[in-house]
């Protein structure tokens, strides 16, 4: 249709790099795409942490499970959903910062999503190749620690970045018949589509791991929401100021 959108239907995970460096022009250049996205109110509530120090990254690639590449890849970013800096803003007027609020959460942990895949759009029409790494969560405080992260201040997910050297196949994605609804929410024929999407999921997954991995979609997501999603976040979020009204 236009080299936007086959671009943007294009995107595929990376997670193995040449030892080609990125300049740092590059990256400079990415997180002012990813400044351009939209941001609630002008909030402005992502911070980027460019991370170098190999003893750095090797921590954070363990606390994400051990993902290899967050510590190989030639560049890695974290993105913080950030209200310090507010907080900041409103001294500098001498006002009294209402904090902790739900609605603040949404929308700091929104903005790092539009800028992150901003940035990603950018990075992958210059030839890169991204992988997010919302691992860092199994280990958050750990994560926040390493990076020295204050109060009104989380890690949202990492980012590896890199010239790639794989070539994976585009995943499929749910039919738009599913995701798309008219005036009202409704979801009658969902599960036929779903189906039919499944065993397209499978031949994918069979593909590309020659035959050792056989599950759809549908299977992927019952055996996933069956079990606990890192209960930990409430806790830590509330300690660092967020989701407290």
């Amino acid at each position: 249709m236009n080299a936007v959108i086959d671009l943007l239907k294009s995107h595929r995970s990376i997670r193995k790099f040449t030892e080609q460096p990125v300049d740092q022009g590059i990256v400079e250049t990415l997180v002012e795409a990813g400044q351009s996205a939209a941001t609630s109110s002008f909030i402005q509530a992502c911070t980027v942490i460019q991370v170098n120090n190999t003893e750095t990254r090797e921590k954070l690639a363990a606390c994400a499970g051990g993902q290899a590449y967050g510590a190989s890849a030639p560049v890695f970013l974290v993105f913080c959903a950030d209200m310090k800096r507010h907080q900041l803003a409103c001294d500098m007027h001498d006002a009294q910062m209402q904090s902790g609020f739900t609605e603040q959460f949404i929308t700091a942990s929104l903005d790092c999503g539009l800028f992150a895949q901003n940035l990603v759009v950018a990075a992958e029409s210059l030839g890169l190749g991204i992988v997010y790494i919302g691992g860092l969560r199994n280990n958050i405080a750990e994560v926040a620690d390493l990076l020295e992260l204050p109060d009104l201040v989380y890690p949202v997910f990492g980012m590896c970045l890199g010239y790639p050297d794989q070539n994976p196949e585009v995943k499929p994605r749910l039919p738009v018949n599913v995701v798309l609804k008219q005036e009202v929410y409704d979801d009658t024929g969902d599960q036929e589509h779903i189906a039919a999407y499944d065993g397209h999921v499978r031949e994918y997954y069979r593909t590309r791991t020659g035959g050792t991995k056989d599950m759809t979609w549908s299977e992927q997501i019952s055996g996933m929401l069956v079990k606990e999603s890192r209960p930990h976040m409430l806790p830590f979020l509330q300690e660092r100021g967020f989701l407290l009204k």
